[in-house]
């Protein structure tokens, strides 16, 4: 074959070739996984949080404040908030790619899920160290 007879035979990709083009998954692999992570953190700190709920029904602020000014349960609530943002955060997201399909709303939509969730983490953490530490 020459060099004429090579550039007239059209190329077809094939499924492969295509898909090649299109990226890697491994985010996807890490998104999946932290999604798993959090959502294990929180069915182990919901039981806590439930307890802690229960035991404070009918208690007056005082108590409340103290029970939340303790080490060990302001720790538990901040590790409770941090991951049920970013849990809340990563399963947003997933919703939006797979059900938006305007580029720009899709991008304005993830990018108010990341500040929303970065505010209610970081206001939610706020107050627990307040009190926390203003006991």
């Amino acid at each position: 074959m020459t060099d004429v007879d090579a550039k007239a035979i059209p190329e077809y990709p094939t499924p492969l070739k295509r898909a090649r083009a299109l990226g890697s998954a491994k985010s996807g692999t890490g998104h999946f996984w932290w999604q798993r992570v959090t959502a294990v953190v929180l069915a182990l700190l919901v039981p806590w949080l439930v307890g802690i709920l229960v035991s404070l029904v009918g208690a007056d602020l005082g108590h409340v404040h103290d029970v939340f000014s303790r080490p060990y349960n302001a720790i538990l609530m901040a590790l409770f908030v941090v991951a049920l943002f970013w849990h809340a955060k990563l399963g947003l997201q997933v919703v939006i790619e797979d059900y938006i399909h305007n580029r720009a709303v899709e991008l304005t939509l993830l990018v108010l899920n990341i500040l929303l969730c970065s505010l209610g983490a970081l206001a939610s953490l706020y107050a627990i160290f307040r009190i926390a530490l203003l006991a």
